[in-house]
């Protein structure tokens, strides 16, 4: 399921961020990556780039309705919202829309959004990033 192997990954990364700023420090260094140790444990983790970004997204009748954008993660460190592109030629004229994490299944080695069709997205409300 693509919401558990994303909350997987998460966890993974902030376990490791948290265990490497306990490690101790001595005068003029600074630890700004993970040890050895936690290295081999980030590169057996999961890819979010990889394995999410820029894939497609499917209904459950097989038809391809967008792309996966962005995820977004909440203050909590949760995974909380996908960004799904619809529409649009190369990027222009796409549409934008905020998906809970929980609405995808992984089927069949695609990315799955049941019930839904490019018109049901196009139709919700456009995301944009928050000004800052």
């Amino acid at each position: 399921m693509v919401k558990t192997a994303v909350l997987w990954a998460l966890m993974s990364l902030v376990a490791a961020a948290g265990a490497a700023d306990s490690l101790a420090q001595t005068a003029g260094s600074t630890l700004v990556s993970v040890s050895v140790a936690e290295l081999r444990e980030v590169a057996k983790g999961w890819s979010a780039k990889k394995q999410i970004l820029g894939k497609d997204v499917y209904n459950d009748t097989g038809e391809k309705i967008g792309e996966i954008n962005d995820l977004i993660v909440a203050p909590n460190k949760s995974v909380s919202y996908a960004i799904v592109g619809v529409g649009g030629f190369l990027g222009v004229g796409e549409h934008d829309v905020a998906v809970p994490v929980s609405k995808f299944k992984q089927q069949a080695g695609k990315i799955v959004l049941k019930g839904a069709t490019k018109d049901a997205l196009k139709a919700a409300p456009k995301f944009e990033y928050a000004k800052q």
